[in-house]
């Protein structure tokens, strides 16, 4: 104890609240035992380069929120029935900082290409008036049309009248498949998947059904089984990097699926979320079957999450009017402001700039991390904004979700992903959240050690 150092928060408070609340998160988190002894002040401030005042403040707040004790001569220890007291909500930029549990892409740093995208902001300022009124429900035909140029970089061209400009590809899954299904009925997807389709279905009262798969993904036979059994409303799948497994489904597999679909008639709602972000992904699933596919290419991953737009190919004219008519219902039409900023960065040339950017930052954190947690079973991909990590046998979930929220960062378990059989002892890590690689280095090493029980006991 007497090596501790505490990272400070730096959150605009003053420096000895900081040290208090490093001392109860540290309590909380394990780092610093009941009974422990905290280093001298002189020592502590001589090491924080603070002086000695703010150091003899902070061991005085702490003993006044029950955390510690002193005595003199002897020094100043954790109690042994520390109970830490409820401290305000966490800055928002500081759990920023470290977040293993948000599925973020990596934010742009790079001079020149912030001020594209202020530039970009800048241009549609200027006819501003005209982005505050009402417009259609499945948004204005330049933004459509900026849609269809997007698109096009995945091989498809629909004709313009089956684009959606749809608030987030959330809203258009929700639209989507209250067109679909209603409650009772059956919809198919990937046996561990992306949550947001989990609380969408028990929303709407639907069956999601998880389907067997092998390491390429659903089995067409097990697909073909389903339908004939469940008479199943649609099939979701998210075949580019999926959340979380980081698993794509190769063009073969793909063309084993459509065929099943064709066959039946089953509708696809495809969810093509990283579909931007790999050098040579395969061809969507929509380009072999058109007319059953709903294709979300969301913008959240390979441009921003801020934005809330994605561009959704109905499988129809007709399909795509519909769909407006649930987003007017669900959220009236999508923002004519982000609608028309992306289109401006599509246009100029900035989305691009932006996608390039989070895929080679993405592929250096993947590098970062596999430098780090050499040793633990994992799938990841260098594309790929996370891991699906393996815990090794024995380690305690809760446990380690504990300690790691005890430095404010956060993991999501196989829970919140697992629609059929026993959820695996898996964790997302994600990677594209924390503010900078080394901020991400730390998080990674201090769930390393803890895994490898360098600080597992204690």
């Amino acid at each position: 104890m007497l090596t501790w150092s505490p990272e400070l928060a730096q959150n605009g408070q003053p420096r000895y609240v900081e040290i208090a609340d490093a001392i109860a998160r540290d309590i909380r988190s394990g780092i610093l035992a009941p009974g422990g002894r905290l280093p001298p002040q002189r020592r502590l401030a001589e090491r924080l380069g603070l002086d000695f005042t703010t150091v003899s403040r902070a061991y005085s707040e702490a003993r006044s929120r029950g955390l510690v004790e002193s005595h003199v001569g002897r020094g100043t220890f954790v109690r042994a029935e520390a109970a830490p007291a409820p401290v305000p909500a966490a800055d928002p930029r500081r759990a920023r900082e470290q977040d293993l549990a948000m599925n973020l892409p990596p934010e742009p740093a790079d001079p020149e290409l912030l001020a594209a995208m202020r530039e970009g902001l800048a241009a549609i300022s200027a006819n501003l008036v005209p982005l505050l009124r009402y417009q259609s429900p499945t948004g204005a035909e330049q933004d459509r049309a900026a849609a269809l140029s997007w698109l096009s970089q995945r091989g498809m061209v629909p004709n313009l009248d089956r684009i959606a400009i749809t608030p987030g590809a959330h809203v258009a899954m929700s639209a989507i498949l209250s067109a679909l299904a209603g409650p009772g009925d059956a919809v198919l997807s990937e046996s561990v998947t992306y949550p947001g389709l989990r609380s969408i279905a028990a929303k709407l009262r639907l069956d999601l059904v998880g389907l067997p798969e092998d390491a390429a993904g659903i089995l067409p036979d097990a697909l073909e089984a389903a339908i004939r059994e469940r008479a199943p409303k649609a099939l979701y799948l998210n075949p580019t990097l999926r959340n979380p497994t980081t698993a794509t489904i190769p063009a073969e597999r793909r063309t084993e699926i459509a065929a099943v679909l064709l066959r039946h008639g089953l509708p696809l709602i495809e969810d093509d979320a990283y579909g931007f972000i790999p050098p040579s992904p395969p061809a969507p699933i929509a380009t072999l079957a058109p007319a059953l596919t709903w294709h979300i290419g969301g913008l959240a991953k390979c441009i921003g999450a801020g934005l809330r737009l994605a561009y959704t190919i109905a499988p129809d004219s007709r399909a795509a009017y519909l769909l407006g008519q649930s987003i007017r219902t669900l959220a009236v039409m999508p923002s004519a402001v982000t609608a028309a900023l992306a289109t401006r960065w599509i246009e100029d040339g900035t989305a691009d700039r932006i996608r390039r950017f989070i895929r080679a930052e993405t592929a250096a954190r993947q590098a970062l991390a596999a430098e780090i947690l050499t040793g633990l079973s994992y799938e990841g991909d260098r594309a790929a904004f996370n891991l699906w990590l393996r815990l090794p046998e024995g380690a305690g979930r809760a446990e380690l979700m504990g300690r790691m929220a005890g430095r404010d960062i956060g993991l999501m378990p196989s829970d919140a992903f697992t629609v059929a059989g026993p959820p695996g002892e898996y964790l997302r890590v994600c990677l594209g959240g924390a503010i900078s690689r080394d901020r991400l280095r730390d998080g990674l090493l201090f769930m390393a050690n803890t895994l490898s029980g360098q600080a597992w006991l204690g």
